[in-house]
């Protein structure tokens, strides 16, 4: 059973905000997917956004997983919270190397003001997915401050 948004305009909210995003779309990455505690998020290849090898920057990846992780979050959170990290892990497993980056961030446990999530990301090349990293994120609603979602 999907968990219940606290908020009925999650969707808007989580849109927009990514909208707001700079970052983002600095980098070319897409929201593809929203759903309660679930976001999707695609970055095409670029070769500006590479290491040395080729494949794309460790910091690239880990960039749209914490954000995969923040917007799950924020999409169960109340409607007056934002969202910012606290604590993230990430293990590389294969090279970040194919046409796009695929990211879904999942909330595996929501509360009222700390909230785990994880992301993994997918390599996309030729229709085949490969994992190519994880995340273990931990996410903090907050209020107030001059912060919005």
């Amino acid at each position: 059973m999907p968990p219940e948004p606290r908020d009925p305009t999650y969707e808007a909210r989580v849109r927009s905000s990514f909208e707001r995003q700079k970052v983002m779309s600095t980098i070319g990455a897409t929201l593809t997917g929203v759903e309660p505690g679930s976001i999707r998020i695609s970055l095409p290849y670029r070769e500006d956004l590479t290491q040395q090898h080729g494949y794309l920057h460790a910091g690239i990846v880990t960039t749209v997983m914490d954000s995969a992780c923040g917007f799950a979050a924020l999409s169960l959170m109340a409607p007056e919270a934002a969202v910012l990290a606290i604590e993230l892990k990430a293990n590389f497993i294969a090279p970040a190397a194919g046409e796009s980056i695929v990211v879904t961030g999942t909330v595996l446990k929501s509360g009222r003001t700390i909230t785990v999530c994880t992301a993994q990301a997918h390599a996309v090349s030729d229709g085949r997915q490969t994992l190519v990293a994880t995340m273990l994120a931990t996410m903090m609603a907050v209020t107030g401050r001059g912060i919005t979602d």
